[in-house]
Protein backbone atom coordinates (compact mmCIF):
# COMPACT_ATOMS: atom_id res chain seq x y z
CA UNK A 1 0.00 0.00 0.00
CA UNK A 2 1.71 3.18 -1.19
CA UNK A 3 1.53 6.05 1.67
CA UNK A 4 1.76 9.46 0.14
CA UNK A 5 1.79 13.19 2.02
CA UNK A 6 -0.88 14.94 2.61
CA UNK A 7 0.03 19.45 1.62
CA UNK A 8 -1.95 21.70 2.37
CA UNK A 9 -2.62 24.93 -0.12
CA UNK A 10 0.93 26.62 1.08
CA UNK A 11 2.98 23.97 0.69
CA UNK A 12 3.36 22.45 4.37
CA UNK A 13 3.05 19.29 5.10
CA UNK A 14 0.03 18.49 7.51
CA UNK A 15 -0.12 14.65 7.33
CA UNK A 16 0.03 11.60 4.87
CA UNK A 17 -2.21 9.04 3.71
CA UNK A 18 -2.54 5.48 2.26
CA UNK A 19 -3.56 4.51 -0.89
CA UNK A 20 -5.49 2.00 -1.82
CA UNK A 21 -3.57 -0.82 -4.05
CA UNK A 22 -7.01 -2.11 -5.75
CA UNK A 23 -6.71 1.77 -7.92
CA UNK A 24 -3.21 3.02 -7.33
CA UNK A 25 -1.12 -0.11 -6.94
CA UNK A 26 -1.95 -2.33 -10.08
CA UNK A 27 0.13 -3.97 -12.21
CA UNK A 28 0.60 -1.58 -15.32
CA UNK A 29 -0.44 -2.60 -18.44
CA UNK A 30 0.84 -0.24 -21.27
CA UNK A 31 -0.87 -2.02 -24.24
CA UNK A 32 -4.27 -0.88 -22.33
CA UNK A 33 -3.15 2.53 -21.79
CA UNK A 34 -1.98 3.39 -25.01
CA UNK A 35 -5.12 1.69 -26.66
CA UNK A 36 -7.14 4.37 -24.13
CA UNK A 37 -5.51 7.01 -25.13
CA UNK A 38 -5.90 6.56 -28.94
CA UNK A 39 -9.94 5.66 -28.42
CA UNK A 40 -10.04 8.64 -26.76
CA UNK A 41 -8.52 11.29 -29.33
CA UNK A 42 -10.22 9.34 -31.98
CA UNK A 43 -13.33 9.71 -30.41
CA UNK A 44 -13.26 13.27 -30.50
CA UNK A 45 -12.72 13.06 -34.78
CA UNK A 46 -15.43 15.00 -36.01
CA UNK A 47 -15.06 12.86 -39.15
CA UNK A 48 -16.41 15.29 -41.14
CA UNK A 49 -14.01 16.12 -44.32
CA UNK A 50 -15.02 15.92 -47.85
CA UNK A 51 -13.32 16.09 -51.24
CA UNK A 52 -15.46 15.79 -54.27
CA UNK A 53 -14.60 12.97 -56.90
CA UNK A 54 -14.25 13.47 -60.45
CA UNK A 55 -18.57 12.68 -60.54
CA UNK A 56 -19.14 15.20 -58.27
CA UNK A 57 -17.11 18.72 -59.49
CA UNK A 58 -19.69 20.21 -61.86
CA UNK A 59 -18.85 20.42 -65.54
CA UNK A 60 -16.61 18.21 -67.43
CA UNK A 61 -19.67 16.85 -69.93
CA UNK A 62 -17.91 17.49 -73.18
CA UNK A 63 -15.00 15.50 -74.56
CA UNK A 64 -12.23 19.04 -74.83
CA UNK A 65 -10.96 18.31 -77.92
CA UNK A 66 -10.71 15.62 -80.32
CA UNK A 67 -9.15 12.71 -80.09
CA UNK A 68 -6.38 12.95 -82.19
CA UNK A 69 -4.85 15.13 -84.50
CA UNK A 70 -4.38 18.33 -82.34
CA UNK A 71 -1.07 18.03 -80.37
CA UNK A 72 -2.40 17.57 -77.25
CA UNK A 73 -2.47 13.92 -74.98
CA UNK A 74 -6.26 12.70 -75.20
CA UNK A 75 -8.68 14.30 -72.78
CA UNK A 76 -12.19 12.94 -71.89
CA UNK A 77 -13.41 15.73 -69.87
CA UNK A 78 -12.09 18.65 -68.08
CA UNK A 79 -13.23 17.66 -64.59
CA UNK A 80 -10.32 14.45 -64.49
CA UNK A 81 -7.92 14.85 -61.53
CA UNK A 82 -4.73 15.97 -63.60
CA UNK A 83 -6.76 19.16 -64.70
CA UNK A 84 -7.32 22.59 -62.51
CA UNK A 85 -10.98 22.76 -60.87
CA UNK A 86 -10.82 18.54 -61.47
CA UNK A 87 -11.98 15.84 -59.09
CA UNK A 88 -10.12 14.46 -56.02
CA UNK A 89 -8.75 11.05 -57.18
CA UNK A 90 -9.00 9.08 -53.54
CA UNK A 91 -11.17 12.02 -52.08
CA UNK A 92 -12.05 11.85 -48.38
CA UNK A 93 -15.45 11.89 -47.37
CA UNK A 94 -17.10 11.59 -43.90
CA UNK A 95 -16.46 8.65 -41.57
CA UNK A 96 -16.82 7.53 -38.26
CA UNK A 97 -13.45 7.25 -36.47
CA UNK A 98 -14.59 6.24 -33.37
CA UNK A 99 -13.19 3.54 -31.26
CA UNK A 100 -15.09 1.56 -28.67
CA UNK A 101 -13.85 0.25 -25.43
CA UNK A 102 -15.59 -1.88 -22.93
CA UNK A 103 -16.44 -0.24 -18.93
CA UNK A 104 -13.65 -2.55 -17.48
CA UNK A 105 -11.15 -1.90 -20.24
CA UNK A 106 -11.79 1.75 -19.59
CA UNK A 107 -11.42 1.55 -15.52
CA UNK A 108 -8.70 -0.78 -15.77
CA UNK A 109 -6.49 1.73 -18.04
CA UNK A 110 -7.21 4.78 -15.85
CA UNK A 111 -6.13 2.55 -12.63
CA UNK A 112 -2.41 1.56 -14.64
CA UNK A 113 -2.38 5.81 -15.24
CA UNK A 114 -2.81 6.42 -11.92
CA UNK A 115 -0.56 4.26 -10.15
CA UNK A 116 1.97 5.30 -12.87
CA UNK A 117 1.55 8.70 -11.33
CA UNK A 118 1.86 7.60 -7.70
CA UNK A 119 5.07 5.66 -9.08
CA UNK A 120 6.62 8.36 -10.45
CA UNK A 121 5.90 10.81 -7.46
CA UNK A 122 3.80 13.15 -9.24
CA UNK A 123 0.16 12.61 -7.81
CA UNK A 124 0.17 15.40 -5.09
CA UNK A 125 -3.18 15.03 -2.63
CA UNK A 126 -3.87 18.46 -1.11
CA UNK A 127 -5.66 18.48 2.29
CA UNK A 128 -8.45 21.09 0.91
CA UNK A 129 -8.32 22.75 -2.24
CA UNK A 130 -10.70 25.63 -1.86
CA UNK A 131 -11.00 29.26 -2.21
CA UNK A 132 -12.90 32.17 -1.13
CA UNK A 133 -12.99 33.77 -4.18
CA UNK A 134 -12.24 33.81 -8.21
CA UNK A 135 -8.81 35.04 -7.95
CA UNK A 136 -6.33 33.11 -10.57
CA UNK A 137 -3.13 33.96 -8.19
CA UNK A 138 -4.45 31.96 -5.20
CA UNK A 139 -4.40 28.66 -7.40
CA UNK A 140 -1.24 29.89 -8.65
CA UNK A 141 0.21 30.24 -5.20
CA UNK A 142 -0.98 26.51 -4.57
CA UNK A 143 0.88 25.25 -7.35
CA UNK A 144 3.93 27.15 -7.48
CA UNK A 145 4.31 25.94 -3.33
CA UNK A 146 3.62 22.52 -4.68
CA UNK A 147 6.90 22.87 -7.04
CA UNK A 148 4.85 21.99 -10.60
CA UNK A 149 3.37 24.27 -13.30
CA UNK A 150 1.82 22.14 -15.47
CA UNK A 151 -0.97 20.29 -13.57
CA UNK A 152 -4.76 18.48 -13.58
CA UNK A 153 -6.38 19.98 -10.54
CA UNK A 154 -8.72 17.07 -9.25
CA UNK A 155 -11.96 17.74 -7.59
CA UNK A 156 -14.88 16.21 -5.48
CA UNK A 157 -17.21 18.36 -6.29
CA UNK A 158 -18.07 21.56 -8.49
CA UNK A 159 -15.92 24.42 -6.95
CA UNK A 160 -16.61 27.32 -9.74
CA UNK A 161 -14.37 29.55 -7.74
CA UNK A 162 -11.39 26.87 -7.75
CA UNK A 163 -12.49 26.02 -11.68
CA UNK A 164 -12.68 29.61 -12.96
CA UNK A 165 -9.24 30.80 -10.66
CA UNK A 166 -7.73 28.18 -12.87
CA UNK A 167 -8.96 28.65 -16.01
CA UNK A 168 -6.66 31.39 -16.98
CA UNK A 169 -3.43 29.66 -16.18
CA UNK A 170 -1.76 27.35 -19.05
CA UNK A 171 -0.83 24.06 -18.76
CA UNK A 172 -3.65 24.01 -16.05
CA UNK A 173 -6.84 22.36 -16.22
CA UNK A 174 -9.54 21.15 -13.58
CA UNK A 175 -11.57 18.14 -13.65
CA UNK A 176 -13.97 16.16 -11.27
CA UNK A 177 -13.89 12.39 -10.21
CA UNK A 178 -16.14 11.22 -12.57
CA UNK A 179 -14.55 13.05 -15.65
CA UNK A 180 -11.20 11.59 -15.07
CA UNK A 181 -9.85 10.31 -18.25
CA UNK A 182 -6.30 8.64 -18.88
CA UNK A 183 -4.97 11.22 -21.71
CA UNK A 184 -5.34 13.76 -19.20
CA UNK A 185 -3.94 11.49 -16.15
CA UNK A 186 -1.08 10.66 -18.54
CA UNK A 187 -0.67 14.85 -20.39
CA UNK A 188 -0.04 17.22 -17.19
CA UNK A 189 3.49 16.54 -15.32
CA UNK A 190 1.46 16.19 -12.01
CA UNK A 191 -1.93 15.19 -11.00
CA UNK A 192 -3.17 17.80 -7.86
CA UNK A 193 -5.84 15.97 -5.89
CA UNK A 194 -7.74 17.01 -2.71
CA UNK A 195 -7.76 14.15 -0.13
CA UNK A 196 -11.60 14.40 -0.47
CA UNK A 197 -11.69 13.49 -4.57
CA UNK A 198 -8.44 10.45 -3.64
CA UNK A 199 -10.95 8.96 -1.37
CA UNK A 200 -14.10 9.42 -3.55
CA UNK A 201 -11.67 8.07 -6.48
CA UNK A 202 -11.08 4.91 -4.67
CA UNK A 203 -14.99 4.35 -3.97
CA UNK A 204 -16.02 4.71 -7.60
CA UNK A 205 -13.00 2.75 -9.07
CA UNK A 206 -11.89 0.27 -6.85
Amino acid sequence: MANVSVYNMQGAVVGSMDLSDAVFGVTINEHLVHMAVVAQLANQRQGTQSAKTRGEVSGGGRKPWRQKGTGHARQGSTRSPQWTGGGVVFAVKPRDYSIRLNKKEKKAALKCALTSRVAEGKFKVVDEIRTEEIKTKNVKAMLDALETKKALIVLDSLDQNVILSARNLPGVKTAQVGGLNVFDVLKYDNVVVSRKAVEAIEEVYA
